[in-house]
């Protein structure tokens, strides 16, 4: 059945999902921080590269040979997106809540040079360096092939795991009282802090969530493309975010979108005109859909910074 429903479909656009949802899952996340605090967090594409590592190593010690463990990659994965969401709190806790009340362009420094601290410091140490390394399991080839494209299952789970993620972060987001609290918050911090909202522990919340997708979304990318390098996370961090303007920065729904749309744009541009000019292809989307539509594709939902 999956055969037929992706046979109709041109094999540029299916590579394009794959890599739309490691987009999407980071953009989600990047979204979120913006509609709560209005920044731009240059440092959370560094919390998705220390994930990957962080999968990288326990996956290492437990793991005999190549050969994947389903079982294994599962509770790794879940360990990997706790520690995700445990290194952004930390980061909001020490780095951005004493800044909370600084200019904007202050708070986005900041952000440069905590990720340039997660870069280098990833970089010192001596196991990890500069080299790219092997993730040490490698998924089965088995799958399916569509017009004489083969898709495994692994990709193919990579995008319902996405999926199933980013579905859940929207239902919190839009229909539980946590989520109503998120959005008061967004819309105007001190009208919900006299409502009794505890505003801190959303905010910490909020990056909580988004370090966890950008853990998910590192072992996923780890498990896909087979290698990891501390500078993974500068690249996508920078196509998350432009995915998250794409769809409508501070738009759940739109950053996820967005993502899906820039792979698609991504694959199809190295399909048609080479890998060289696969981000100018997207980009040029890009700048064509906000000249258009200024606001992304499903508009802003964003408060303003108090």
């Amino acid at each position: 059945m999956v055969s037929v429903i992706w046979s109709v479909v041109p094999p540029d656009i299916v590579a394009g999902l794959f890599l739309g949802a490691f987009f999407a899952l980071i953009a989600v996340g990047y979204s979120m921080v913006y509609g709560i605090l209005r920044l731009i967090n240059f440092a959370h594409g560094d919390f998705y590269m220390v994930a990957a590592f962080v999968s990288y190593a326990i996956l290492g010690a437990i793991t005999v040979g190549t050969r994947v463990n389903w079982g294994n990659v599962v509770w790794v994965g879940l360990v990997t997106m706790l520690a995700g969401g445990v290194l952004a709190v930390a980061v909001e806790r020490l780095v951005y809540r004493p800044m909370r009340r600084a200019a904007v362009l202050s708070l986005m420094i900041a952000a440069l040079g905590v990720s340039q601290i997660l870069e280098n410091g990833v970089l010192n140490i001596p196991q990890w360096g500069s080299n790219y390394l092997p993730f040490p399991v490698t998924p089965p080839a088995s799958g399916f092939d569509v017009a004489s494209v083969h898709y495994t299952w692994t990709q193919l789970a990579i995008v319902i795991a996405a999926f199933v993620l980013i579905v859940g972060v929207h239902y919190l987001v839009n229909h539980t009282m946590v989520g109503t609290a998120m959005r008061a918050v967004a819309q105007d911090r001190p009208a919900a802090t006299l409502m009794g909202i505890n505003t801190d522990r959303i905010v910490s919340l909020v990056f909580f969530l988004g370090g966890a997708l950008a853990g998910a979304a590192a072992v996923m990318a780890s498990l896909y493309y087979g290698q990891i390098n501390y500078l993974m996370g500068f690249s996508i961090g920078l196509q998350a975010f432009t995915a998250a303007v794409l769809g409508g920065i501070g738009n759940v729904a739109g950053a996820a979108v967005g993502g899906l749309l820039l792979g698609i744009l991504e694959s199809v541009g190295t399909g048609i005109f080479g890998a060289q000019w696969a981000l100018l292809f997207a980009f040029g989307a890009l700048v064509l859909t906000l000249w258009l539509r200024p606001t992304g594709l499903l508009g802003e939902r964003v408060g303003q910074r108090v």
